[in-house]
C-alpha cells in the first residue's frame, strides 16, 4: 500500500488535450496604415453595396417584383451577401499573398524611426552649435536661440526687397533718361518750328508793308488822273 501510494505521489498530472492557437506574429498585426487601407476597403465594398439598392435591382426585373416580390427580395440578399463575402474573401487573399500587412508595417516602422532620428540629429544640432545641451542654457540664451531663425529669415526677406527695390530704380532711372532725350529731341524740333514761325511772320509783315505802299501809289496815280488838264 505504502509503495502504491509513492508512485501515485511521483505521477505527473495529465498534460491538457486542447491549446489556444498561438497569437499571430506581431509583423501581422494592422498597423495605422494597413487598418487604414482596410477601412478604406470597408467604406467602399459599403458603398458599392448602398448603390446596388433593392429599388434598383427590382427596376431590372419588374415583372418579378409585380408578380413575386418577397422571392426577388431574396434573391437581392443572396446576391449581395455573395457580393460581399466574395469581395471579402479576394481582399484577404491579396492581402495574405503580397504580404501587404507586413510591408505596411515596415514602412510605418521607417517612418517612426525616421521621425526619431531626426528629432535626436536637431537636438543634436543645437547642442553642438551652442556647445551645451538645451535644457542647460540660461533665459537669454534660448531666447536668441528661437529668435536668431526668424531674424535671419526676415534680413534674407528684407535683402531680396532691397535688391528688387535696386533693379526697379536702375529701370526707372533708365526710362527717365529716355523720356529726357526724347524731350531735348522734343524741344530741338520746337526750336526749329518757332523759327520758321517767326521767319513767316517777318515775310507776312514785309509783304503787309509793300502791298501798302502799292496801294498808296495806285491811290496817288487815281488823285492825278482825276484832276483836270492844264
Amino acid at each position: 500500500m505504502a509503495e502504491s501510494g509513492s508512485n501515485s505521489a511521483h505521477q505527473q498530472p495529465p498534460a491538457a488535450s486542447a491549446s489556444d492557437p498561438p497569437p499571430p506574429p506581431e509583423s501581422q498585426i494592422p498597423g495605422p496604415r494597413a487598418s487604414r487601407l482596410i477601412q478604406v476597403f470597408d467604406q467602399a465594398l459599403a458603398r458599392t453595396l448602398r448603390a446596388n439598392s433593392y429599388s434598383n435591382f427590382a427596376s431590372c426585373f419588374p415583372t418579378p417584383a409585380r408578380h413575386v416580390p418577397a422571392s426577388l427580395e431574396s434573391v437581392w440578399r443572396q446576391l449581395n451577401a455573395k457580393l460581399e463575402e466574395g469581395a471579402k474573401a479576394e481582399f484577404e487573399e491579396i492581402i495574405a499573398e503580397r504580404e501587404a500587412v507586413k510591408h505596411i508595417n515596415g514602412l510605418d516602422r521607417l517612418i517612426a524611426e525616421a521621425r526619431i532620428r531626426k528629432e535626436n540629429e536637431g537636438e543634436s544640432r543645437e547642442g553642438s552649435r551652442s556647445g551645451n545641451a538645451p535644457h542647460t542654457l540660461g533665459a537669454e540664451d534660448l531666447y536668441k536661440a528661437h529668435l536668431t531663425p526668424y531674424l535671419q529669415e526676415a534680413q534674407s526677406t528684407l535683402k531680396d526687397k532691397l535688391e528688387s527695390t535696386h533693379a526697379q530704380n536702375a529701370e526707372l532711372s533708365q526710362i527717365v533718361q529716355a523720356q529726357r532725350l526724347e524731350i531735348e529731341k522734343l524741344l530741338s524740333h520746337l526750336e526749329s518750328v518757332v523759327t520758321d514761325v517767326e521767319g513767316a511772320a517777318l515775310a507776312t509783315t514785309q509783304f503787309t508793308q509793300e502791298h501798302h505802299i502799292r496801294q498808296d501809289a495806285v491811290q496817288m496815280d487815281e488823285e492825278i488822273n482825276r484832276q483836270p488838264s492844264i
